[in-house]
């Protein structure tokens, strides 16, 4: 997780996560989530009826985006989660991690970074 507030819930994706990223899957207007804040290997699947409808009751209505996943968050099994939300992007490029003397095309810097 890179970032999460009331207007978007942020997943990075890359080999590593330290310096980098190349992948981001932005929830924009989250209205459910139920995961830990770090996992890796997550292995996203269609929701199942169950969660769907749990989901629902909890909002009063189906959302419009559902994810569901396995991920490993570091115990004995794979935990499951879910985020439900407005919409999902899905961006791509190297978004860096640290402010570099100058950025090259097509880079940017995560909003985690201090200006």
């Amino acid at each position: 997780m890179i970032g999460w507030d009331a207007v978007a819930f942020r997943l990075a994706a890359g080999y590593d996560l330290c310096y980098h990223h190349g992948l981001e899957l932005v929830f924009a207007d989250p209205a459910y989530v139920a995961c830990p804040t770090a996992f890796q290997d997550p292995v996203f699947r269609a929701p199942t009826p169950e969660e769907a409808a749990a989901v629902a009751r909890r909002l009063g209505g189906t959302p419009p985006v559902l994810v569901a996943f396995e991920a490993d968050a570091g115990g004995p099994q794979p935990v499951t989660c879910l985020i439900a939300a407005a919409t999902l992007d899905v961006v791509t490029g190297t978004v860096l991690r640290h402010r570099p003397e100058r950025l090259a095309p097509g880079e940017r810097v995560t909003e985690r970074v201090a200006p």
